[in-house]
């Protein structure tokens, strides 16, 4: 049995949390806030925190800064019901085991808890400079919120990463998140796109040259390695890096010296973060990509979900560029449900291309269906096919949920606990997928939607 501090200022969850805690065999222990939640702490016996982070006085990342000052603090979850890229980055860059959402279910939290017993959370890093709003990581799906729990984990180290992903899901995005929060974040930060470089030029490109070192090479030039001195090098598509470059590339990280053309050794201090969108195992496997430098650079990867297996992602992405392309546009429920029937196969470059045009060229400040009507996939559309049918399978379940959820509501006059009954799903659950598919509720047979508890209008009948 594990002594469990929960930290939250709402009453009613803190006690069905102690509640839940309590059922698992637990021993749970309630503080209404950060202070409270330090000076229970300090009394010992502590094994596990959950930590609520807005909170009146001291907020859950102030918490977790403090408790970075104590000899051995108690691993720590925190739970919030409103996760951002930011504050995910920074609770797991000051040491929290996890980042969830709120509400956390009975066997989430039996889990949460069961992975943080055997053993107290690692001592955490130096503090780095943080700024909030990462706003380019936009994004709640679990895929990307285990990417953003990856970036709080690697940013004050010095692993080298491979970031893998299809073009256009923001491999660059994550290089500079990962570089930006940690020790070396007020240092330069150098990107050299290996693909668009001829093979030629790459040598001089990334290592430098001595004036005179071949034709054309009028002065000396120190190169992406030494621009990169004490900083990042971010070396995007390595996979189109021919064999002959790729050994050259081995000995400077093996070394860290790098050898300018026609010149002298250099030592560097740069961490490396590598990108591609080829399968490099299989490269290694076909000889086109050397094995040795497949592990340098590769001891730590990032996977970046293609967008559409992030459905959760596209309306929050789609909202972000259409406020950054200005004029206070905004999307319609039929916009919307056009945007989560697109495939993206050019993920979220796609998008926000898609985004930008639409701003543009749209007549009214609400973007309609029509809007889109550039978008692929329309042939199936043409052919009489529901919606729903086109693009892949994680698209079309999307869109299916999305029509019985319509449907469901305007069997029930709108009133979402009859409708999450009929589905046989939790009301919460329901609540959820109607925000992240963006459903316009006025479809409902009343024009709006009642709650179990609200009483009808009068003349309106409530189901």
């Amino acid at each position: 049995m594990a002594r469990i501090l929960i930290v939250d200022d709402d009453s009613a969850l803190r006690e069905s949390i102690a509640e839940t805690v309590s059922d698992l065999g637990h021993d749970p222990v309630q503080a209404p806030d950060g202070a409270a939640a330090l000076a229970r702490l300090a009394q010992g016996g502590i094994d596990v925190m959950l930590l609520d982070l807005r909170m009146p006085g001291l907020d859950g990342i102030e918490v977790l800064r403090r408790l970075r000052a104590l000899p051995a603090p108690p691993p720590v979850a925190v739970l919030t019901a409103v996760p951002t890229a930011s504050n995910t980055i920074e609770a797991m860059r000051l040491g929290a085991v996890d980042h969830l959402a709120k509400p956390v279910g009975r066997d989430d939290l039996a889990g949460l808890i069961a992975r943080m017993l055997p053993a107290p959370a690692p001592a955490a890093p130096p503090p780095a400079t943080f700024e909030a709003g990462d706003d380019d990581l936009v994004g709640s799906s679990a895929p990307m919120r285990e990417v953003q729990k990856s970036i709080g984990r690697l940013a004050d180290s010095e692993a080298s990463v491979l970031i893998t992903g299809e073009t256009g899901t923001g491999k660059e995005v994550v290089a500079r998140a990962i570089h930006r929060h940690g020790r070396r974040g007020a240092r330069a930060f150098v990107a050299v796109n290996c693909a668009a470089i001829p093979a030629a030029l790459l040598e001089s490109q990334l290592f430098g040259h001595a004036r005179g070192a071949f034709t054309g090479a009028i002065a000396d030039r120190a190169g992406s390695f030494r621009e990169a001195e004490g900083g990042t090098l971010f070396l995007d598509e390595i996979g189109d890096m021919d064999l002959a470059m790729q050994a050259k590339l081995l000995r400077v990280l093996q070394d860290r010296m790098v050898m300018p053309v026609g010149g002298r050794p250099v030592a560097v201090d740069v961490r490396i973060l590598a990108a591609t969108h080829r399968d490099l195992r299989a490269m290694v496997a076909a000889g086109s990509f050397r094995e040795d430098l497949f592990y340098r650079i590769g001891v730590v990867p990032v996977h970046l979900s293609p967008l559409r297996e992030r459905l959760s992602d596209i309306l929050p992405l789609a909202e972000y560029f259409l406020a950054r392309a200005g004029g206070g546009r905004r999307l319609s429920a039929a916009a919307a449900g056009r945007l989560l029937a697109h495939p993206w196969p050019g993920n979220v470059r796609e998008l926000r291309n898609a985004m930008e045009r639409a701003a543009v060229l749209a007549p009214l400040p609400v973007l309609s269906a029509a809007d889109f009507a550039f978008l692929a996939g329309e042939d199936m559309k043409a052919a009489g096919a529901p919606d729903w049918l086109a693009g892949d399978l994680p698209g079309a379940v999307a869109r299916l949920e999305t029509e019985m959820i319509r449907r469901a509501l305007a069997a029930c006059a709108g009133n979402r606990t009859e409708a999450a009954r009929r589905l046989n799903i939790h009301r919460q659950l329901l609540y959820e997928k109607i925000r992240r598919y963006g459903l316009d509720l006025s479809e409902s047979r009343t024009g709006r939607v009642l709650e179990a508890d609200e009483p009808p209008a009068p003349g309106e009948r409530k189901r």
